[in-house]
């Protein structure tokens, strides 16, 4: 990737151009550089002023790209977004979640290999809503992007709660779903309204990616990865394979996305609110009370390892069908249509 000079030189893209060439790269080296900050220097970062505010606040800019993702949905997409939303709360949450309530049913609460079945509800039956805005902010479409909601929906213990029989003892905290679709939905009124808004916005996903996916990894310990030992990193390295497998079925077979249906795998994350997952669980039912522990610790690793196999997985499935090209062209409006939105 070049840029031209006003002497009609070219110059090379030393940055930018060696992280695009990486499948998700733009969002894997700098979550793995702000993990590494995180873990080996994690004061650095917290000085003050712009620099904690630029490289270890990353909210803001995820609030950012959330509401210039509302401002590209129009009437004709919002059910393309819904219907994406429950598809991937099917395949990511649902299925994982029965299929691990079955292997209880058959071992026992204990699970196998030293992953007990609270550990694994925990890692599987949600998702990193961080790592999926980052990566379909470039690599997806407007309807990929506004699915984030699912991961609004499944984080927290409501769903473990809910596959391990303590029913009434989760609930979905309404105020806090609340506060995460707010910024979707103000995008979507203020794009419907003033068109011209939706085309200044449209770059910025691109724009800030790099920036909120350092953040995202300056809440990474790296040693999580040492102290969830052998069976941590499995459970770790099964989440994007299982979940994520799972999620690009549904997206090639019940969404018909075809070549792009590589983007299901981007699901395949576990996100970090799961870590005080097995100590809720515990406190309604104390049967789970003696895996909190391992539990805990084995999720911190899945989290780690699953934030860069999931896109990483998921970029190459892309490549490799061709369509890491465009992502918007199936969803760009026609002249026509733009013309009627614009009068």
């Amino acid at each position: 990737m070049t840029a031209s000079t006003t002497t009609g030189r070219t110059l090379g893209s030393p940055i930018y151009g060696t992280l695009d060439k990486i499948p998700g790269g733009l969002m894997v080296i700098p979550l793995i550089l702000g993990a590494i900050v995180g873990t080996l220097a994690p004061g650095v970062l917290e000085i003050g002023s712009f620099t904690t505010a630029l490289f270890a606040t990353p909210m803001p800019m995820m609030a950012l790209v959330i509401f210039a993702t509302g401002m590209q949905i129009t009437p004709r997409t919002i059910g393309p977004v819904a219907g994406t939303t429950g598809t991937i709360l099917l395949a990511k949450s649902l299925i994982p979640g029965l299929l691990v309530v079955a292997l209880g049913s058959l071992v026992g609460i204990q699970g196998v290999l030293g992953i007990s079945i609270l550990a694994m509800l925990a890692t599987f039956d949600n998702s990193n809503g961080g790592v999926w805005i980052a990566f379909t902010g470039k690599y997806g479409t407007r309807t990929d992007r506004g699915a984030y909601v699912a991961s609004a929906l499944n984080d927290g213990p409501f769903f473990t709660m809910l596959f391990i029989g303590a029913a009434g003892l989760g609930s979905i905290p309404l105020e806090a779903f609340a506060a995460a679709v707010i910024p979707l939905l103000l995008g979507i009124v203020v794009g419907n309204i003033d068109h011209r808004w939706t085309e200044v916005m449209r770059p910025v996903p691109n724009i800030v990616i790099p920036f909120f996916a350092f953040g995202l990894g300056t809440g990474i310990d790296l040693s999580a990865v040492l102290t969830g030992g052998v069976t941590g990193i499995l459970l770790g390295l099964v989440v994007t394979p299982f979940t994520g497998g799972l999620t690009y079925f549904a997206y090639r077979f019940l969404l018909r996305r075809g070549r792009r249906s590589g983007i299901g795998f981007v699901a395949g994350t576990t996100a970090g609110n799961s870590l005080a997952t097995p100590a809720i669980v515990a406190a309604a039912d104390p049967r789970f009370e003696p895996y909190v522990g391992v539990a805990t610790v084995q999720i911190a690793t899945a989290v780690l390892i699953s934030a860069i196999t999931a896109p990483l997985v998921a970029a190459w499935v892309l490549r490799r069908n061709g369509a890491l090209d465009d992502p918007e062209a199936d969803e760009l409006p026609t002249e026509a249509e733009s013309a009627t939105v614009t009068t």
